[in-house]
Parts: C-alpha cells; structure tokens; sequence
C-alpha cells in the first residue's frame, strides 16, 4: 500500500459516481486532484445545507470529497489547453479519470490517444452511463429503473423503487476502483499505461446475477418480493412488542432450532419440515411468525434466536447504526481549519494504513479552486500569472 503513495490522479469529475471513486483512492493515499470549470464546477457543491454558511461547500458535497484537492482549469479555452497540458506532463500524472460525455472527449483535449501522446504510459478512466459509443446522459435512478434494479425492489404489490443508496453510482465506483487496481499492476509489470471505458449501465446489470439466470435460462418471473427471500423462507421483517427484527434462516437445521424453542412450538407442523414447503406457505408462515414475535421484545428475540445460532437483526436506523460498537471504531472524521467544523465520513470498506497513521482523519473536502496556488506554482505559474489567467476565466 506504500507504493500508492506514489501515485497521482487527476480527475475532471462531477456528482458521485467519480467522486465516491476518487474518495476511495484518496483513503489510499493517492494524490487526487479534483479538476472543475472555473465558472461551473460540480454541481454537487450546491446541494444539501448550507452548513458552513459559505458558497460551493454545502452538506451533500462534503460526503464523499475529503482527501482531494482541488483545482479549476477551462478545457475549452486554448490556453487552458495548453496549461493542462502540462499538468498531465509536469505533475506526473499517473491515473486521468473522467465522467464527461464521450463527445466532449476530443473537444476538451482530454481523449486517451491525446494524453497518451503526452503520457505514454498514463492510465485513462473514461466512465459513461452506456458507454463511450453513448451520449446519453444518465443519472442513478434512471440506471436503477433501465437495468431492473426497481424492479425487483419494492412490495409484491407496490410500485418499483429505487435503493436506498445509489447503487449504480457507487457499485461503479467499486468496479473502477478493481479495474484501475489491475491497470496499475499491469503499468508496474509491462510498462504500459491503458485505456479503461466503464458503463454504469453494465455495472448495475452485473449485480442482478440470479434475477437473469433465472429469468432467461429457466422462465421464471423475478419481481418484487418486499422483505422476503425469493428461495429461503423465513426470511423477513417480523413486528416486535417495541420495533421490528429481520430474522433470516438459511437451512432446515435452523429452522429445526426455531421451533425446538417454547414460542415457536406451534409452527412445528409437516409441511413445513423443509424450506420448499415454507417457501409454498410463505405467507401464512410470515403472517404466524408475526404473531408470535409481536408478543415480545426485539432484545428478548435477539437474545434467544442468537443463543441457538439462527440470524436475527433489529432494524437500526442510521442514528443507532452510528451508534453500533463495530461501526464507532471504524468512523472517519475531517476537520476544517478555517471555521473548526468537524464531519463525521463513513466507515471505509477496509482500514487503509493511511487511515490508521491519520487517526481515521482525512484533510477537509477541498474549497472551489482551494489548490490552484498551491499546484500552479507546481508548474511554473507565478502569482501574478494566476491573477491574470483568474481575470481571463482560464482558472
């Protein structure tokens, strides 16, 4: 993980799915440099509260862009050309990511056959929502609604919905964040730099493994089935005395368990010995549980299900998750240095020895344009030079 240190990316990103990447790198320790338009920069900036009561630093840009810095550049002026130009060769620039529309590509000068020109061994990122042939936009719940995502998330007679979290988004990032890993290796081993072209639309598609096999290979209709399991039965949310459990059995031998127990001694009936015959009764099975478990207490069912080793979770919000002895060792945290405001981020995937030497803190997501200074100067630009290509809407 030492040698990540070495790397740098450059990222002409906007909303999350880049974002949510390039924070993952960042974690790493990589140098990421988040590239906006002077003028319009990511329109992330504006949403979510206003929280520290200034411009372009509002609650949902803060999320997922600690770790960067920041820097804006116009791609579309000429000598904005040529000032990235140099950046690509100056700074070194190892990993280019970008999630502009493939039209843009060669307009802004940032195709792969461009930098590679400048770069030859530079890893490019090119994430589209259908692909680099694709112009079409794509936000997440669209992704969610065209790839069947929604379709199979909901009630068994409600309407389709969307995820809780942006899957398409993020899942994207996760796939990006594998792929730019082995383009590393393959830089390290060969020499070569490449080009990488990832589609959200693909992305979202990969995950609905069991809902297509089954679906083309055997006909069988996949749809909502709200809190239920589609092949494992009882698998659902159960009404408690003061909330609501998830209980999930995986096998008979656990089902054996539930109904070794007083309370459930009533639901020890033939035909459903076996998982196909809870899974033929599921919902008179769910609907007897339910009468059941709503006699009692979430912590008392915890108690007893945990005991003889059947899954059973209470329902967290996310003010009780945070809460969670598992999650508070894991939280990261950011502090700004100019107004003192500490946020608290989500725990990573895993603990980067970054983190661990940082005390799990991460430098402020970047202000618009925080470190033109700082890497302009890099590049031979004096302070006198940014003044003047400020005042042209260059940077």
């Amino acid at each position: 993980m030492e040698l990540l240190r070495n790397v740098t990316v450059l990222s002409l990103e906007q909303a999350t799915v880049l974002p949510y990447l390039t924070y993952r790198l960042a974690m790493d320790g990589m140098e990421v440099i988040r590239l906006e338009h002077p003028k319009y920069g990511d329109p992330n900036r504006f949403i979510g509260e206003n929280v520290l009561g200034e411009k372009r630093m509002n609650a949902y840009f803060l999320t997922i862009n600690a770790g960067k810095k920041a820097l804006t550049l116009n791609l579309a002026a000429p000598e904005g050309q040529e000032i990235f130009h140099s950046i690509i060769r100056d700074l070194n620039i190892d990993i280019f990511a970008t999630n502009q529309l493939p039209r843009n590509y060669e307009k802004l000068g940032i195709d792969y056959d461009s930098l590679k020109s400048l770069k030859p061994d530079i890893i490019w990122l090119g994430v589209t929502g259908f692909g680099p042939d694709s112009n079409e936009a794509a936000y997440d719940p669209i992704l969610q609604a065209r790839s069947g995502l929604m379709e199979v998330t909901g009630e068994t007679d409600g309407s389709p919905m969307v995820l809780g979290i942006p899957l398409p988004d993020m899942g994207t990032s996760e796939h990006a964040y594998g792929l730019l890993m082995k383009a590393l290796y393959q830089r390290e081993v060969t020499g070569e730099g490449s080009r990488i072209d990832l589609a959200m639309f693909e992305s979202s598609l990969s995950w609905l493994t069991v809902p297509i096999t089954m679906t083309a290979s055997f006909g069988k209709k996949v749809t909502r089935r709200g809190n239920t399991h589609e092949f494992f039965s009882p698998v659902s949310v159960y009404e408690t005395s003061d909330g609501f459990v998830y209980v999930a059995v995986g096998n008979d031998r656990q089902w054996n368990s539930i109904i070794s127990q007083d309370m459930f001694k009533s639901l020890d009936q033939p035909q459903y010995k076996n998982n196909d015959g809870r899974i033929r009764d599921v919902t008179h099975l769910n609907k007897a549980i339910n009468e059941i478990t709503k006699n009692h207490t979430s912590e008392e069912l915890i108690d007893l299900l945990t005991s003889i080793t059947v899954p059973i979770s209470k329902i967290n919000p996310v003010e009780d998750v945070i809460k969670d002895p598992l999650v508070e060792k894991r939280l990261l945290f950011s502090r700004d240095p100019q107004t003192g405001t500490e946020i608290t981020l989500a725990p990573p995937p895993y603990m980067t020895p970054l983190l661990k030497e940082n005390n799990r803190n991460l430098p402020f997501p970047p202000r618009f344009g925080e470190h033109n200074p700082e890497i302009y100067r890099q590049i031979g630009y004096s302070k006198d030079d940014l003044a003047r290509l400020k005042e042209k809407g260059v940077i």
